[in-house]
Order: C-alpha cells, then structure tokens, then sequence
C-alpha cells in the first residue's frame, strides 16, 4: 500500500518471488521512485501442470470417490472422459500457452480468448481464438490463466457461468478474484457445474468454514501450483538475478 512505501524513504527496490504483483500497489512504488521487479512466466510450465492436474482430478472425481470410500461408499459416479472435449483457455500468455500445449497433446480440441488475439498466434499455439462468450458455450473445461487487473475482476460472474455447458468444469490457477466465488458455489450446489479445481481463492487463506469447502465436485488446493523443488529454485534464482541486475544498473523486469 502507498500508506506502507511512504514509510520506507530508503526503499529503491521491490523485488517479487512471483509473477503476480497484484498484492503491491505498483503506480505508487513508481510514483516513489521504487522499482518493482517480478518474474513473468518463469514457472509457466510447473503452473500450467498443476492446472491439467485439477482438470484431470475433477474429471475423475478424485477427491469426491476418494472421501466417498474413506466412509464406507462404493460410489458408481460417471467420470468424465477428456480426450476429444474441448478445452476453452482463458488467457493465453505463458501458463495459458503452456496449457494449450498440454491440452494438444492430450488430444483435446483447445479453443482460446485473450485480450489481443491474433490468426498468427493463434495458429502457433495450437489454438482458435473466439469471443469469451462463445468459449464458454462451446468449452467442456474452462481454464483461467489471466493476471488480475480492473478488467478480469470478476471476469467470469453468475452470467459467464450460465453461458457454460450443463456439466462443464472450471479450472482456476489465475487469481481468485478472477472469479466471483459466491457465483461459482452456486453453480456448482444447483449441479450446473460438473466441477472445478481451483488453487487460489479470493480470501487467503481461505476460511474453515468457506462455502466453496461444502461443495462435492471440487479439488482445491492452497494456492501451491509452483510450489515444488524446481518451482522453489526457479523463483530464487530468479529474485537473485533480478537483484543482480538493479545493483548492477541494469533493473530487468520491471513492472510499471
């Protein structure tokens, strides 16, 4: 918060162990003079894994059989068989370009919205652009990879999610404001939503007794798609070299 740098007269450098820089007010840092460096797409790959795997996970009611046989169910819920679905991609920067790779080659059909679509990009990822709201009629997963700003708040509400199909899945490793959550419960209590994975919340950490914890169809996990040994390294390394470079003169990826 400005309230915070205002404090700190001596601070010339903000350095981020993330790619996310939603949690610092970065327009007062650079009004302050402060620099603020993060590490855009560096754990692409290791968060876009962790996002097929809640797909995946959903898809086969892991979590749901899993609680189901731990209290004496033996369960006969229909899966949901992925291969030749379509895979809508919410943002196709460097995780949501790294889905779609993941998506390709699992035999999935990958239909893509971002901000500045383009045939060429398009076509080398793999991917075809539309509208979001033909994404979400036409998508059996959606997958959100969007950083937050004012325009993907609450990008997907109670409307985005009634455009999607009777069964649909929701993956959400962006941010937890991209969604309204009290929209996606409701979706997903009246059974419109076959399910969702989801990995970070609109709250952190997210209260005991979350309505999103009730829910039967969903994987959740505390915000930790990178968070692996490589995923660690990575982000060190990272906010070392970044570190290097102001000290050295030469501040590299900087955020304005």
């Amino acid at each position: 918060r400005r309230s915070d740098l205002e404090q700190l007269p001596k601070l010339k450098l903000i350095a981020t162990c993330s790619i996310g820089t939603d949690s610092i007010d970065v327009e007062a840092a650079h009004e302050l003079g402060v620099i603020v460096c993060n590490q855009p797409g560096r754990t692409a790959k290791l968060v876009a894994e962790h996002a097929f795997a809640l797909m995946l996970a959903v898809a086969k009611r892991l979590s749901y059989q899993t609680i189901e046989l731990k209290h004496g169910n033996w369960g006969k819920m229909e899966n949901l068989y992925l291969q030749g679905k379509t895979l809508g991609i919410v943002g196709t920067g460097d995780t949501g370009s790294e889905m779609a790779r993941l998506g390709n080659a699992f035999g999935m059909r990958v239909v893509a919205w971002t901000y500045n679509p383009s045939k060429a990009r398009g076509k080398r990822l793999g991917v075809t652009y539309m509208p979001l709201d033909q994404l979400l009629r036409e998508s059996d997963v959606v997958s959100l990879h969007v950083r937050l700003s004012q325009e993907s708040w609450h990008l997907i509400g109670q409307e985005e999610l009634r455009m999607m199909k009777n069964g649909a899945l929701l993956v959400n490793v962006a941010r937890g404001e991209v969604v309204d959550t009290s929209a996606l419960v409701d979706a997903l209590n009246t059974g419109h939503l076959g399910g969702a994975g989801i990995d970070v919340f609109e709250e952190e950490p997210i209260s005991k007794d979350a309505p999103i914890l009730k829910c039967e169809q969903v994987v959740l996990t505390p915000h930790i798609a990178d968070v692996t040994p490589e995923g660690v390294e990575l982000l060190n390394e990272g906010l070392v070299n970044n570190v290097i470079g102001f000290l050295g003169g030469k501040p590299q990826n900087v955020v304005l």
